[in-house]
């Protein structure tokens, strides 16, 4: 049978293991009635004549009224609760057999098991929240960085849902002007406001294009960078991802080609998640083990977003430097000449126009010189100076890509009406552009859409 949005459901709702508290929870209509079941309150009151957001302490039992544990029972009742259902929470001491078991009498008393997702489901079902809102539920858990976390909270309370509201009703007014107009073409008026309703349309896509720039930034806070440091071998790779991730993580020698595999290291610069690869050395080598890390190496750079490029300031310039500079000609570089705490032999003017002169650095990774500015460079180019989105909309992937759909529908529209076409053409692109929109809140859409959503939640959130 399929499940139902009428059915009581319950769910652990803390992570497996031995901790001091475990929670099940439970929401639906019946709730009230099956904790009432099993537990026993030590004032003897019933848990369906508790007041709603209060806390009742007294024990779990089975049927044959055998203790099972101690436990305090939260009582939230509907409309006033995460689902706008009745739902209880049974705080009983954690660990695996307690929660479970606790878990198995709330079932065997009525509820059935949630499916991954479902209560924050029934909170957006319910209307309780929007869909940007549920969405968030998911990105506060994932979160990895406080302002990773700020954005989520901020999404939480409503902010893409008011964005995108803002956005329907500037789309409306237009279409409302659109479709009066069409009224009077039988009596042969012109009343449409074109250039007016372009101008609109143009203040649109600008909002939509910002959503779109700063969900690229927004992507990088939650999913971090990929930067990959490359070079010949001993000019002090393994040294700077040291410095970087202040921590012995790679072997540093004087033998060059030590590093033979990729080294990963994920780093927090300024809230940013930088994961930082130190590659092999790259040389021509009859070496096998080597070659495998040169071919690896290279395969990095490829996926690389930033690319740092280390040189040896006390060496020459050589024509292997030449092809890795070509190799990353397409890439953002920093360049790191290493080893400033030397005698420079690199010969500057062979650098220069290869490489913005703001990317290129002096450190010296012995002496622990210029580590800092590269910090700032990287935050810099990572975030083109920008690393505070706290007041900022922030959408998702998928938000972003039916706002690409809405940008280019807009786009649609404003040249229908530049070139004089009737009031239906853009019109139409403009109904299907509003439609979409309402598939980022939920108001439009369909229940493979939601489902695939809410299935990426953990059971009992």
């Amino acid at each position: 049978m399929r499940n139902s949005i009428k059915d009581t459901i319950a769910a652990i709702s803390t992570k497996a293991g031995e901790a001091a508290i475990g929670i099940v929870k439970i929401s639906g209509s019946r709730s009230l009635d099956i904790v009432g079941r099993i537990f026993r309150a030590k004032n003897k009151k019933k848990i369906k004549d508790q007041k709603t957001y209060t806390i009742i302490y007294g024990t779990i039992e089975d049927s044959k009224k055998t203790c099972i544990d101690e436990a305090i029972v939260s009582v939230m009742k509907a409309p006033h609760s995460y689902t706008k259902e009745d739902v209880v929470e049974i705080n009983c001491h954690g660990g695996i057999a307690a929660t479970a078991k606790v878990l198995e009498l709330v079932t065997e008393a009525g509820a059935r098991l949630s499916e991954p997702g479902e209560f924050t489901k029934r909170a957006f079902l319910n209307g309780r929240i929007d869909l940007t809102q549920a969405e968030a539920v998911i990105d506060i858990i994932n979160s990895k960085t406080e302002q990773s976390l700020r954005i989520a909270a901020n999404n939480l309370k409503g902010n893409i849902k008011d964005e995108i509201g803002k956005l329907k009703e500037g789309i409306l007014e237009v279409l409302a002007q659109l479709e009066a107009s069409v009224d009077f073409v039988e009596e042969d008026l012109n009343i449409t406001p074109v250039e007016m309703l372009i101008k609109k349309i143009i203040e649109i896509k600008k909002k939509t294009k910002r959503l779109l720039e700063d969900a690229e930034k927004g992507n990088i806070i939650k999913n971090g960078i990929k930067a990959a440091i490359v070079g010949k071998p001993n000019v002090g790779k393994s040294s700077i991802l040291n410095l970087l991730s202040k921590k012995e993580k790679a072997i540093v020698t004087e033998i060059p080609g030590t590093t033979r595999d990729a080294i990963e290291e994920i780093l927090f610069l300024g809230g940013i998640p930088l994961i930082l690869v130190d590659t092999a050395g790259i040389r021509n080598t009859k070496n096998k083990i080597e070659k495998i890390g040169v071919e690896k190496s290279l395969k990095h750079i490829d996926e690389a977003e930033l690319v740092i490029m280390v040189l040896d300031g006390s060496r020459e310039f050589e024509k292997i430097d030449s092809d890795i500079i070509k190799r990353i000609e397409k890439k953002i570089v920093i360049c790191c000449i290493n080893k400033k705490d030397l005698k420079q032999n690199i010969n500057i003017d062979s650098i220069k126009g290869k490489f913005p002169a703001e990317n290129i650095i002096k450190i010296s990774a012995l002496k622990r010189q210029g580590i800092e500015r590269l910090e700032k460079k990287i935050r810099k180019i990572v975030m083109d100076g920008e690393t505070d989105l706290n007041e900022a909309i922030i959408i998702n992937t998928r938000h972003k890509n039916i706002i690409k759909k809405v940008n280019s529908l807009l786009k649609k529209a404003e040249d229908a009406m530049k070139q004089g076409f009737s009031e239906e053409f853009p019109s139409a692109d403009l109904k299907i552009a509003y439609n979409l929109l309402g598939e980022i809140t939920g108001d439009t859409g369909d229940d493979d859409v939601l489902n695939k959503i809410f299935e990426n939640f953990c059971i009992g959130k």
